[in-house]
């Protein structure tokens, strides 16, 4: 009875399934990472989360682009893998009469086979982790999420091509070499040992001192606030692993080959053996897996670093449930607290000023301790007592004394270390004040129509009297949380008082809840990508060492039946 290519494949991927199984595997969990981040891509209801999300189709759609082609080396090197594995039978298929392209032709079967078995799972699978991916997305917004399976056709179109973009090129690549391959080449393949990447020695030796120097280099980068500097100094890193681990692979064996006297001593040879042995089938194996867990780290590092910020910046900047502040010394519009009474319920408000000392003592402080501190105020801002407490009751701080003859200083955490240790009396005015105590709790900080930039002085009113006005402000505690509506209708006032007076500053406006869906957006923006590709990278470090593992063990094994024999 004739079998046909077709049948023989797909007899061969039933039989070999316990081999094909972290191959299997790896190619189902590419398929569901990239259906899943698809899905975000194309869906509707993410991007009408917040108008700011209209750059995370951008930003995952180049992440993806990275994804594919480290999915695409990944799923290559897998498919590498079951060509070894496969070796003496497909060299045996050549020696029954079989051509290269027949075998070629059944190789490529048995994997495209698999691959759409994986590619339908995948789907399957990538349809719950968009869910997942979903919730956390709604749960970033604070609203309630439903669960609700859906398929979404352009995703999976997408997915369709990237798919098929990684899977053909990587059987296409086994499909030339089985074509090109002698009957010797595939029976022997898995004897043959991986050469040494750098062969002289010269080579070697500068590339090993550049790991060192662009791996001190790159750490140092790293460690420093600013984010060009810190993304040069990962790829630094990055590059210095790889290049050092080429380098030493190469290196070790050479160094015993050249001293005789030290590979015959004791049990040196047999170290030496066993040593040059790994290092030659794992040289660049083991460079690749320290730079994919560097990428990894980097990545993960980098969105939890987003995060926190994004996190810091809306605590900050959304203390109070509404702010309104003016950039000079002009009243604010009373047609803004019009549009208020009519529109949104307050359950708390202050209408206040921010005043400024005749001096810039603390400032002068501040900038000499810490160089990090961006300059707005000329001199130093200052808030009257009662409007302190009042504030701190509308963010839902507990109460701050003040005893007589002190003053208070209320600044971001970083600058909590520097003040409280601020030596001198403060002079405001004729009056001599004693620092009283510090806090840091968050109090619209942020910028130059705010209460003060990153610190401010508490004072008693009657020394706060007199004092020249910096600007003017509005905190208030709402009923409900500020709509969207609602907050550009201030805006709209805004700009008509713009229109009105083209001298006029730019009014401050700021929102809890606006504040709040801005830092979720932005969290979705940059640190879901960054989280997308350490994923992707992680799972590409587990495949390589799983694969690994598998290829070792197959050879223990038959090494420890010899010696049982």
């Amino acid at each position: 009875m004739s079998v046909t290519l077709s049948e023989l494949s797909l007899r061969n991927a039933r039989r070999q399934a316990r081999d094909y199984l972290v191959y299997f595997v790896t190619v189902v969990m590419a398929a569901a990472l990239l259906y899943a981040f698809n899905g975000l891509v194309f869906s509707q209801e993410v991007r009408s989360l917040s108008a700011s999300l209209s750059s995370l189709r951008l930003t995952l759609v180049l992440a993806s682009i990275v994804v594919v082609c480290v999915f695409g080396w990944l799923v290559s090197y897998a498919t590498d893998f079951m060509l070894s594995r496969r070796d003496r039978e497909l060299g045996l298929y050549l020696l029954i009469g079989l051509e290269n392209r027949q075998v070629a032709r059944l190789f490529f079967l048995e994997n495209l086979a698999v691959g759409g078995c994986a590619l339908v799972l995948g789907a399957a699978l990538g349809s719950l982790l968009y869910q997942m991916l979903r919730a956390v997305l709604f749960a970033l917004f604070r609203l309630p999420y439903r669960f609700a399976l859906t398929l979404s056709l352009p995703a999976a179109g997408l997915t369709v091509l990237y798919f098929a973009l990684i899977y053909l090129f990587a059987l296409n690549r086994s499909r030339k070499r089985i074509r090109r391959a002698a009957i010797h080449d595939l029976i022997y393949v898995d004897q043959v040992n991986e050469g040494a990447v750098i062969q002289t020695g010269k080579n070697r030796w500068t590339l090993f001192v550049l790991s060192i120097v662009l791996g001190i280099i790159g750490t140092v980068l790293l460690m420093t606030p600013v984010l060009a500097p810190a993304v040069i100094g990962a790829g630094c890193v990055i590059f210095a692993l790889f290049a050092f681990f080429l380098s030493f692979a190469s290196g070790v064996p050479d160094f015993f080959a050249r001293r005789p006297a030290r590979k015959y001593r004791g049990q040196n040879l047999l170290i030496f053996r066993t040593l040059t042995a790994k290092l030659a089938t794992m040289g660049v194996i083991m460079a690749v897996i320290s730079l994919v867990f560097t990428a990894t780290i980097i990545s993960e590092g980098a969105g939890l670093m987003f995060r926190g910020l994004f996190e810091s910046r809306a605590a900050e900047s959304g203390c109070f449930d509404l702010y309104l502040g003016s950039e000079d010394d002009t009243p604010l519009s009373e047609d803004y607290f019009d549009s208020i009474q009519a529109n949104i319920p307050v359950e708390q408000s202050l209408r206040y000023r921010v005043y400024q000392t005749g001096d810039s003592q603390i400032l002068d402080y501040v900038e000499e301790h810490e160089r990090d501190y961006f300059r707005y105020y000329e001199r130093d801002p200052v808030l009257r007592y009662s409007d302190y407490s009042a504030l701190r009751a509308i963010a839902g701080y507990s109460p701050a004394e003040l005893e007589p003859g002190h003053y208070l200083i209320h600044c971001w955490s970083y600058l909590e270390e520097h003040l409280a240790g601020y030596p001198q009396p403060l002079s405001v005015g004729s009056a001599q004040l004693t620092l009283g105590g510090v806090h840091t709790e968050h109090l619209m900080q942020d910028y130059n129509a705010s209460n003060g930039t990153q610190f401010t002085l508490v004072v008693p009113d009657d020394v706060a009297e007199g004092l020249p006005v910096h600007h003017y402000a509005y905190a208030a505690k709402t009923v409900q949380p500020v709509t969207k509506e609602q907050f550009y209708g201030l805006y709209e006032i805004h700009h008509k008082l713009e229109e009105q007076d083209l001298t006029r500053s730019y009014d401050t406006i700021r929102a809890k809840a606006m504040e709040e869906s801005d830092a979720a957006a932005w969290t979705a923006d940059i640190a879901f990508p960054l989280f997308y590709l350490a994923l992707a990278l992680t799972m590409t470090a587990a495949t390589i060492l799983t694969i690994q593992q598998l290829s070792e063990t197959e050879r223990y094994r038959r090494q420890f039946q010899l010696l049982q024999k």
